[in-house]
């Protein structure tokens, strides 16, 4: 995505359109639109007037423009999109990786707000909010039914602002009650862990304002650590994207300098533009944080693990690593979100979010609705996939953009699509029920990770086909088995 106007912002959008923030400059160069169709304005002048005088309860005149302006760009594409000020305001904050509030992750469980995990050193952590708590009040609101991205609403605010949460605990039969202070909460997009000596392993989760300093952070203290270091895990699984500077510069920590990263094709000049691994296409206004980092990253031999929720900026990633010959891709197809959205400011606190172009691999691989496809397709656990099938990805989305070799024909149709999306999260419950849930990324019982290992040492690696389970013994250099 980028912005467009005076103040600049570029990025590769997050599915769902949720992550801008300030990046590299692009202006808007407005050519002629031809007259307004007096007509059809006409209809929709009708239309607003129709509601006004006969709908059952009266209606805000904001409300009904509004959803004009939603429902005018909905119908477009799933990225496409009004940014109302609430929006605009969250778009920026999740790039910034910057927010007041309390420092959880949530989802949702049997309608209640589910605590997915207390981020280190914040005011939810430090009060023992724990994995696994059901949040069944916020202040004196109950969350049950409630939307999740309304419950995260109501718990982030202004820094120093207090908030009750009433917790229920499994094998804690009476609900607990915290007051907590907002705080500054920082997200942190790159983690890294400790997996087996020799081997370093990082986790990049969003690409954020900060996530090329964190790299280079968390790879310098990996290549402390390990000063024979053999070879890198890069993980980008379930990484949904973010800014378009981050992916780049990502990129250009382990290619040469200069090289293509990913271009882009649209209907105007602006959106027809070439990035590449050098400073002026990723470092913003800032310093060069690539400067820092231990030259042994630029040979080391890199694996990169994708699945379906891999995304936008991180299949930019994935897919120049791949095309430069620089990482081998181990896991399963990528999302697909292949399209550039362009953010528009409307006002200081409004704007729209239009798509404007297409991304492509250096090769020119077209990711749009078609995903990077793996060098290596390993399921997520050594019985098979878990959660792997039932992800929805960009060509399952109603009125995707299609693909530069997609034709529009093989797109499914709406009443498929429900029936798919109902069948999924059938399943879902039923895994659920059974007590078996996804595998956290990074640990011993990783699969795909212990075959990306497998690869980088040069062992067999256990890949999806039907009839061969044990790919033959295979180094970062090999000819790709898929």
């Amino acid at each position: 995505m980028k912005f467009s106007g005076k103040v600049g912002l570029v990025a590769a959008g997050v599915v769902g359109g949720v992550c801008i923030s300030l990046g590299l400059t692009a202006l808007a160069q407005r050519g002629p639109t031809g007259p307004l169709p007096i007509e059809d304005i006409r209809a929709i002048t009708d239309v607003f007037d129709a509601v006004k005088r006969n709908y059952v309860e009266p209606v805000d005149d904001k409300k009904l423009l509004n959803g004009a302006i939603q429902g005018m760009l909905q119908d477009l594409d799933p990225h496409s999109q009004y940014l109302d000020a609430d929006a605009f305001k969250d778009l920026r904050d999740s790039t910034q990786g910057e927010f007041g509030g309390l420092g959880i992750e949530v989802g949702t469980e049997d309608g209640f707000i589910k605590v997915q995990t207390p981020i280190e050193d914040t005011p939810a952590f430090r009060a023992g909010i724990k994995s696994g708590d059901l949040i069944v009040r916020i202040d004196d609101k109950s969350t049950k039914g409630l939307n999740l991205q309304d419950a995260v609403k109501l718990m982030r605010g202004k820094p120093g602002t207090k908030l009750t949460l009433t917790v229920s605990r499994k094998d804690n039969p009476v609900p607990m009650v915290f007051t907590l202070t907002r705080d500054v909460i920082k997200i942190q997009s790159v983690r890294s862990r400790d997996i087996e000596q020799g081997f370093g392993y990082v986790r990049i989760s969003q690409f954020q304002e900060r996530t090329v300093e964190s790299l280079v952070t968390k790879l310098n203290e990996i290549a402390a650590k390990q000063p024979n270091l053999k070879g890198l895990v890069l993980d980008l699984r379930n990484d949904p994207g973010g800014l378009l500077h981050g992916a780049i510069g990502v990129s250009a920590a382990f290619l040469p300098q200069d090289k293509l990263v990913v271009y882009t094709e649209g209907r105007t000049e602006e959106n027809r533009r070439k990035f590449f691994a050098s400073p002026e296409d990723y470092r913003g206004l800032r310093d060069d944080p690539l400067r820092k980092l231990n030259p042994i990253f630029k040979t080391v031999p890199v694996v990169v693990l994708v699945n379906a929720g891999t995304a936008s900026a991180s299949e930019i990633v994935a897919g120049a690593l791949q095309d430069h010959g620089r990482a081998k891709i181990v896991g399963q197809a990528t999302f697909g979100k292949g399209s550039v959205q362009t953010i528009i400011p409307l006002s200081p606190t409004t704007g729209v979010k239009l798509t404007t172009a297409r991304y492509y691999t250096p090769k020119g691989r077209a990711i749009q609705a078609k995903g990077i496809e793996p060098d290596y397709v390993v399921n997520e656990t050594a019985q098979g996939d878990v959660y792997a099938d039932l992800f929805m990805r960009e060509a399952d989305m109603e009125r995707h953009l299609t693909g530069r070799d997609e034709k529009q024909a093989d797109a499914k149709s709406a009443e498929q699509r429900a029936r798919e999306l109902v069948e999924r999260a059938e399943r879902i419950e039923k895994l659920r029920a059974e007590g078996r849930r996804p595998i956290e990324f990074g640990s011993a019982e990783d699969f795909q990770l212990a075959q990306a290992l497998n690869l980088l040492k040069g062992q067999p690696v256990v890949t999806a086909k039907p009839k061969e389970s044990v790919a033959s013994a295979a180094t970062p250099g090999d000819k790709p088995k898929k």
